[in-house]
């Protein structure tokens, strides 16, 4: 193992253990008594059973909506079938503080636990139909068709053979829809709801950064952390990968019938258009309700360029970072390795909003050159979607077999060169995906943003932020606009990826 890539990636992995480590030892120097005392009152109650009731309620529907869909696409001959797969993934790029304000300008009496619920779930629910479509995809019919041979019902089938084979697939959905409530913070303010991450941003504001905020991202640590549990237990220590080649073909779709066709297709028309139609006629609405007054060139045009900035470095820092870790994970599997890379998800299962507070702290305290720079920022983001990077390129340099590395070193190309010249070229594409994916995250990023961009920023994002919460709605509908445009592609870069995955 190459020393340096060793120093490099335990030094990402120190880096991804900050955020935890300022609530623990911030909570420490609070003291018990003063600990209490915020911890144990109405508010926080109140705050805990908002978000457990919205984690609760939420992720189950994205369950059973997001399996269902993939269901329906996958294993039905529902019309246009391919359309509906590609049109189910699109609720992504919208980012949920958009989809929270086109809802609330189209309904101003939304709000509360029901209002949170319905937003989150038309905007997270790819989250869980993404990856359980493209597991049906890869599943072998042959065990379905074997259980049917034996007398067993379709509900049956389904129920007993092939959701148990979906269990990681449902079990990281819901993972990804559960941290995602967590960290949410533009859609519940948009609807008056308070979760955890509201009160934190509220209580920064108003004591910058005192005790009470530091308590209430206490919490929301440890919910995360339990989250992660949850997820470790439900995913279990079972097999999924089949031993023998089984069978080289998809499964029959099923006949609907022209009664559950039509079923079928209501549901898709209803889910699209209340998870992307609604959105995109609200911003359009509010375009043309303000028309060209409010195309500020200048100001969009800044807020382009600032954003495009963000995204692209992040993307590359991020994916520079993640590559030590994967060499390592790849070419030197390990306890080590497994460390290295389950290290990376520390800070990327927290909210934006405690990965900002940890890196103020740190650079007021430590680095305080650094404060108010872009450097922080980036440092955000990597350690937010440092996994986004890792995951694409561990597949891809995966597939780059190291003997042609040690056939041109054979040669006498320096290993160093054998890297560039030969295993470079084979991650690329996979590398461009994780980069892709990276700068959709920063594009949709709000939180972390405001609180660590420096002086005078403003992106995409915080334009759109401020003007909404002017009640200037018209005046955040450009910005609105840009963000969705900016994210299709990478949404489709997600999906088509998933298909690679599956091995279509």
């Amino acid at each position: 193992m190459p020393l340096p890539l060793a120093v490099a990636a335990v030094i990402v992995v120190a880096a991804s253990f900050i955020p935890l480590g300022y609530i623990i030892a911030a909570s420490i120097d609070t003291g018990w008594d003063t600990a209490s005392a915020l911890l144990f009152r109405p508010r926080v109650r109140e705050l805990l059973t908002n978000t457990v009731m919205l984690v609760l309620v939420t992720v189950p529907i994205c369950v059973v909506v997001g399996v269902t869909a993939a269901w329906l696409v996958e294993r039905t001959r529902v019309p246009g079938a391919k359309v509906w797969a590609v049109l189910l993934a699109a609720p992504l790029a919208v980012p949920a503080f958009v989809n929270s304000y086109s809802w609330v300008t189209a309904v101003p009496s939304l709000g509360g636990l029901h209002g949170g619920v319905l937003i989150a779930t038309l905007s997270y629910f790819p989250l869980v139909y993404i990856p359980t479509a493209a597991t049906l995809r890869r599943l072998d019919p042959a065990v379905e068709e074997s259980a049917r041979a034996l007398g067993v019902g379709p509900w049956a089938v389904f129920f007993r053979v092939v959701v148990p084979q979906l269990r990681l697939a449902i079990a990281g959905g819901a993972l990804l829809v559960s941290l995602h409530l967590l960290a949410e913070y533009g859609a519940f303010v948009f609807i008056r709801f308070d979760t955890f991450t509201t009160a934190i941003f509220e209580q920064y504001q108003s004591t910058f950064n005192g005790a009470a905020a530091t308590m209430l991202a206490g919490v929301l640590v440890l919910l995360c952390l339990t989250l992660l549990v949850i997820e470790a237990v439900v995913r279990g220590s079972a097999r999924y990968a089949r031993i023998g080649s089984g069978a080289a073909r998809r499964a029959v779709p099923a006949e609907l019938g022209w009664r559950y066709s039509l079923i079928g297709l209501l549901f898709f028309g209803v889910l699209i258009a209340a998870s992307v139609g609604v959105p995109v006629v609200s911003v359009l609405r509010w375009l043309v309700i303000g028309g060209s007054a409010v195309w500020k060139v200048d100001t969009v045009a800044s807020a382009l360029v600032q954003t495009l900035g963000f995204g692209i470095a992040g993307a590359v820092v991020t994916c520079v970072l993640a590559f030590p870790i994967v060499w390592i994970s790849i070419r030197h599997r390990g306890r080590f390795s497994r460390f290295l890379e389950g290290g990376t998800y520390i800070s990327s299962s927290l909210p934006g909003i405690v990965v900002a507070l940890a890196l103020v702290t740190v650079s007021i305290r430590y680095l305080h050159p650094l404060y108010q720079t872009v450097t922080v920022v980036i440092a955000a983001y990597a350690l937010l979607f440092l996994p986004r990077a890792l995951i694409n390129l561990r597949a891809g340099l995966a597939q780059a077999p190291v003997g042609l590395e040690e056939a041109a070193q054979s040669l006498g190309v320096s290993p160093l060169s054998a890297f560039f010249r030969v295993t470079l070229p084979l991650a690329a594409p996979a590398t461009a995906a994780g980069g892709a994916l990276v700068f959709l995250g920063i594009v949709n990023e709000l939180t972390a943003t405001l609180l660590l961009a420096p002086t005078g920023t403003r992106t995409l994002s915080m334009q759109f932020w401020s003007r909404s919460s002017e009640i200037d709605y018209a005046g955040a509908a450009p910005y609105a606009f840009i963000m969705i445009v900016l994210s299709l592609p990478m949404t489709y870069v997600l999906f088509s990826q998933s298909k690679k995955v599956a091995g279509l």
